[in-house]
């Protein structure tokens, strides 16, 4: 198991643009990691000049690398970007309006030492805001997704939440996020799952993931669409295998967050 003599780290890929008053939450819940050997990559994506001067605050902190795209590209892009720098030995991934809890990182990295796993997950909570911030408490609900996901498993219910993953650097090797609109980390997860037997949870809710009221992110005909897209172009499926990995897709996303 971890302790201060371990030369184990890791590197945390925050894509960022326009996330107002959500960042600080995010990036405070960073530096309160009981794990301490992490270094930081923002990649912002143009963001506003709000948003800038309130990143740059941060540029002084050695553990932080921010990475300034001159014209807006998507969080794919910036991810991908992310990981031209990562060093480290595994790789985690958070979204600049999603929260972990204290001790996510020390927990997660153990249970990947101890059982030897090269990609791993977690539970999460799902909570709605509202662009003024406002937290709607009677919309929270904790996700407890399969024990394991193969890549002919995850095609039918995408229950792994990109801010809870942690994967092993030599693992990911070249792989990249798509460019799309959204669900840009969709294919990747499908890359490297193929890569591996397994991606395994460890069961415990060790992020807050956020769904902003009006996000893209929010419309599930959207998120469908784009997963269709992805099936046909990237992942080459044909029509029917495209048509029951969506039909499936739906189905979990509905047990999961409901029809609203």
């Amino acid at each position: 198991m971890l302790n201060k003599n371990s030369s184990v780290s890791v590197d945390i890929i925050l894509p960022n643009y326009n996330s107002d008053d959500f960042f600080e939450e995010t990036i405070n819940s960073i530096f309160n990691q009981t794990f301490k050997k992490w270094n930081l990559i923002i990649i912002d994506d143009n963001s506003n000049l709000k948003n800038q001067e309130m990143l740059k605050k941060y540029s002084n902190d050695s553990r932080v690398k921010i990475i300034w795209i001159k014209k807006n590209k998507g969080p794919g892009f910036c991810r991908n970007i992310g990981l031209r720098y990562a060093k480290s030995n595994y790789i985690a991934f958070i979204d600049s309006d999603d929260i972990w809890y204290k001790d996510k990182l020390i927990n997660q990295i153990n249970y990947m030492i101890e059982k030897n796993f090269e990609f791993t997950y977690t539970n999460y909570l799902t909570f709605k805001t509202s662009q003024s911030f406002s937290i709607q408490n009677n919309n929270k609900k904790i996700i407890a997704p399969p024990k394991s996901f193969s890549f002919k498993e995850f095609i039918k219910n995408t229950s792994i939440a990109t801010s809870t993953m942690i994967i092993k650097k030599k693992l990911i090797g070249n792989t990249k996020f798509t460019k799309t609109k959204i669900c840009e980390d969709y294919y990747f997860k499908c890359k490297i799952l193929k890569k591996i037997n397994k991606a395994y949870c460890l069961p415990e809710t060790l992020t807050k993931y956020r769904i902003r009221k009006n996000s893209l992110q929010s419309s599930k005909i959207q998120n469908l669409y784009w997963i269709w897209y992805i099936n046909k172009n990237y992942n080459r499926f044909g029509f029917l295998e495209n048509l029951i990995s969506i039909l499936f897709i739906s189905f979990n996303s509905i047990r999961k967050y409901g029809l609203k």
